[in-house]
């Protein structure tokens, strides 16, 4: 499937910005199962930023990194992308025996060695600056479902499926800074609250779990027209399968990720992959609005059209 994929971001400020420098991730990355046709990202105002570069960062990602040095009182960053996922057959293989077999104890027993194919994993171990110093109630809640000798990719399809059921979906709730402590006890937050709340689990048994930030394709209704804008960004966790590879799990909407799902970069929690963090100059308040539009290349084509 290829889908074209608009990412907005603006911010309004009521009083003058003299400076800013931002760094974003807003370009999808390539990953199995997927590939990057086309990117373009346009930032306001005008005239173009003073400084701007692109680069790969230490996971991977696509980075662009920007400075405006006259007085704004909005910014606006917009990247159309154009992506295409073959997810359909990495997706099958995380229900063959090759991933299913591996047991928690095999698995740590892997870890605790340095082959060549697990080092770049181990670093998902660790505690990263949102997910640290994993408290009881979070270790409680993963040994429910990661026991020494069951699969781990049966214990993290139970989480996912717990995590699913457990928590509520409520948006405005928490933001980047809640503590996952606080999520757990209120068992409420959002998609990237869920995903580091997995997270958390699986580094509490001594496995690596990273943190994944893209997008995901929603359906309207039977018989309706999608809504431009409705998208929205979106963000789940993966396990590591010492011997077999990384798979995904998405707990917000209890399935394994498949070509709906669209990558745009992976860390260790949310802090390495916003889509947008800086440094502004000014002495008032901002208000954020974004909003995201991910449609099938051909359907985004004949929008065109009728809209001309």
């Amino acid at each position: 499937m290829k889908f074209k994929i608009i990412h907005r971001t603006e911010y309004s400020y009521n009083a003058d910005v003299s400076f800013c420098h931002n760094i974003a991730t807003i370009v999808p990355r390539e990953s199995p199962g997927q590939r990057l046709l086309d990117c373009s990202i346009h930032i306001s105002p005008t005239p173009a930023p003073t400084d701007i570069s692109e680069r790969t960062d230490f996971f991977g990602n696509n980075i662009t990194r920007f400075s405006l040095q006259q007085l704004h009182r909005k910014l606006e960053v917009t990247s159309t992308s154009i992506v295409e996922r073959n997810y359909t057959q990495i997706h099958d293989s995380f229900y063959t025996d090759a991933c299913k077999r591996v047991t928690l104890s095999q698995a740590v027993s892997i870890l605790n060695k340095n082959y060549p194919d697990i080092i770049d994993a181990k670093q998902y171990i660790l505690d990263s600056i949102l997910i640290r110093n994993t408290e009881d109630a979070i270790r409680e809640y993963a040994s429910l479902s990661f026991k020494p000798e069951r699969s781990i990719f049966e214990a993290a399809y139970e989480l996912m499926q717990r995590i699913y059921t457990d928590f509520d979906f409520v948006p405005d709730l928490t933001n980047v800074s809640t503590p996952i402590s606080e999520v757990m006890k209120e068992k409420k937050g959002v998609c990237q609250d869920f995903a580091q709340i997995a997270i958390a689990c699986i580094r509490s048994v001594g496995l690596p779990a990273r943190y994944i930030s893209g997008y995901i394709e929603t359906l309207p209704p039977l018989g309706k027209e999608k809504l431009i804008g409705t998208d929205a960004s979106h963000a789940w966790f993966a396990i590591f399968v010492p011997g077999f590879g990384w798979v995904d799990f998405d707990p917000t909407n209890n399935q394994i990720p498949n070509n709906q799902h669209v990558v745009v970069g992976w860390g260790r929690d949310y802090y390495d992959v916003p889509p947008l963090k800086g440094v502004v100059y000014s002495s008032g308040k901002s208000e954020l609005k974004v909003s995201v539009d991910i449609r099938p290349v051909e359907e985004s084509f004949q929008l065109q059209s009728q809209q001309q």
